[in-house]
């Protein structure tokens, strides 16, 4: 089937051998705490998909990931959301390069070669603050840094090498500076908790993180230079479009998984399934159009708008396309598999990503009238 074809080439081009291990399982399996879904991962190289080649990794652009993230969606939701999370902390750490200290490469080669697994502390969807912002609280003496609080729900909770996250430290200036820190999962003072209790997405791992006066290694702090009055604006803009164009590709992929279960059964509708097809794919190549745009000129803040403009959008359309797929396949199927009615549930999570449309629509008409687009 022509259907998907395109986005299981790229994953077996880049992450050779993933799709062949996730078509084999269960779905069922895929979706639970523990399954084998981030150890294939891992040993694809799927750690390293977004670390620049010059660092032994993969080098996969924003169009190519976003294909990667709805072939794995369409095989395993929870596995495309968690290690969306991961990719996001590689594009923030990749970003950070710029004006980093040097260490970023070493971190990056490690990440590719050793399969690290990086889960995401950074402050996104909290109210008043950019998704870079420091959400933990830093404690500095000289050049050593403890970091306390907590992230839920934190992806990859049970399974990261890494958390990453950003804080505020002290400048020469008086003033203070952006730095991406990197905790070992295994530091005294971190710990985890039990926090998501639905079924739905469990394999995600989406639990508590708490860190308790975690002293962070100096090596595995990045100082970027970057000031909360310059260029977080551009930081923040990045990691927004890298979130929700993969988080979008990653729920597509779910829905792709609904409408490829419709196109095989002969007895639907042909007019049905040409149209979940054609809707489908219409909001699929608006990110890919996205993608393609950003990989060219470089995320800006127009890219944002739009990033959240294809998403919201996709949200429609997935909701949609689940529910007529659902009804297509039938009773009998909804019964005879917990299949169906799983990726119909999963479909609908990706609403409660930052930012909720509720938030963002004075600030998408404020910057249809002109204004910068700001996230609340």
């Amino acid at each position: 089937m022509r259907f998907l074809e395109r986005e299981r080439a790229e994953l077996e081009r880049l992450l050779p051998g993933l799709d062949a291990v996730l078509a084999g399982a269960r779905l069922e399996d895929l979706e639970r705490p523990g399954n084998a879904g981030l150890a294939a991962f891992r040993e694809a190289g799927g750690p390293g998909l977004l670390v620049p080649t010059e660092h032994q990794g993969a080098g996969a652009d924003l169009l190519a990931a976003v294909r990667v993230q709805r072939a794995i969606g369409s095989r395993s939701p929870s596995l495309a959301v968690a290690t969306t999370m991961h990719h996001f902390s590689v594009a923030s750490l990749v970003e950070t390069s710029a004006t980093g200290n040097g260490m970023e490469w070493m971190l990056l080669a490690a990440i590719a070669q050793d399969g690290l697994l990086l889960a995401s502390g950074f402050a996104e969807g909290r109210t008043g603050q950019h998704i870079l912002s420091p959400g933990l609280t830093a404690r500095v003496e000289g050049e050593k840094v403890w970091l306390s609080g907590s992230k839920k729900p934190c992806s990859l909770a049970r399974s990261m090498n890494l958390l990453t996250a950003s804080v505020a430290l002290p400048a020469d200036d008086g003033g203070t500076r952006l730095a991406v820190a990197l905790v070992p999962a295994d530091a005294p003072g971190v710990s985890v908790r039990p926090f998501w209790n639905s079924p739905v997405l469990a394999g995600a791992e989406s639990d508590e993180v708490v860190l308790d006066d975690v002293e962070v290694p100096a090596e595995l702090i990045v100082r970027t230079g970057v000031t909360s009055e310059g260029d977080l604006d551009h930081l923040q803009t990045v990691g927004f479009v890298w979130f929700e164009l993969l988080m979008t590709a990653s729920y597509l992929g779910a829905a792709s998984a609904l409408v490829e279960r419709v196109l095989a059964v002969d007895k639907v509708d042909p007019a049905l399934r040409a149209s979940v097809l054609a809707d489908l794919d219409a909001a699929v190549l608006a990110v890919e159009g996205l993608a393609r745009a950003a990989t060219a000129e470089g995320p800006d803040n127009d890219t944002l708008a739009r990033s959240l403009t294809c998403r919201f959008h996709a949200q429609d359309v997935i909701t949609s396309v689940a529910g007529r797929c659902v009804e297509a396949l039938g009773g009998m199927a909804f019964i005879g598999s917990g299949d169906v009615a799983y990726l119909n549930s999963a479909c609908r999570a990706l609403a409660f990503h930052p930012p909720s449309r509720a938030r963002m629509a004075t600030a998408l008409l404020e910057h249809a009238a002109g204004e910068p687009l700001r996230v609340p």
